[in-house]
């Protein structure tokens, strides 16, 4: 049940925009998935499923997963993610930090595990600021000018 919920969620997304969660639940349980928002929100967790900003400008669920999409879509996906979210990104020492819009740090956080999570030990997000810890200052670098020519493709 669990995975036909997860795909049913995914396929929802993939095709229509959903601002909440409880537009998100409202839809499956319509569907007959009987849903609590606290499994709509460890489904979006688990399917990494993160809010971006639509051609609208409004913050809308989206994910990399889709059910036609090959690798090079997601790749294209995240990257379009990490470009419209972020604004600064700077390093010191073994850290890096990224400025991003108001509630994009989450999604572009998605990104950069996505790319670069052989480079990292972790990273964490807030509303507006992304935390990347490397193991050493000159991994840091490295990623910091990846990261920087990430926004300029």
């Amino acid at each position: 049940m669990k995975n036909k919920r997860q795909e049913k969620l995914l396929e929802l997304i993939n095709d229509n925009a959903y601002y909440t969660q409880d537009e998100l639940q409202e839809a499956l349980n319509n569907l007959g998935f009987n849903v609590t928002q606290s499994t709509i929100s460890r489904d979006i967790k688990q399917l990494r499923i993160v809010k971006a900003l639509d051609t609208r400008g409004n913050y809308r669920y989206v994910s990399n997963i889709r059910n036609t999409s090959s690798v090079s879509d997601a790749d294209v996906h995240y990257k379009d993610i990490f470009k419209r979210s972020a604004i600064k990104i700077d390093c010191a020492f073994n850290d890096i930090v990224i400025k991003c819009y108001s509630g994009m740090a989450s999604g572009a956080c998605v990104a950069v595990d996505n790319f670069f999570g052989n480079m990292i030990m972790g990273s964490l997000a807030g509303d507006d600021t992304i935390l990347v810890i490397t193991k050493t200052p000159e991994i840091a670098l490295q990623l910091t000018e990846k990261l920087k020519n990430m926004c300029k493709d």
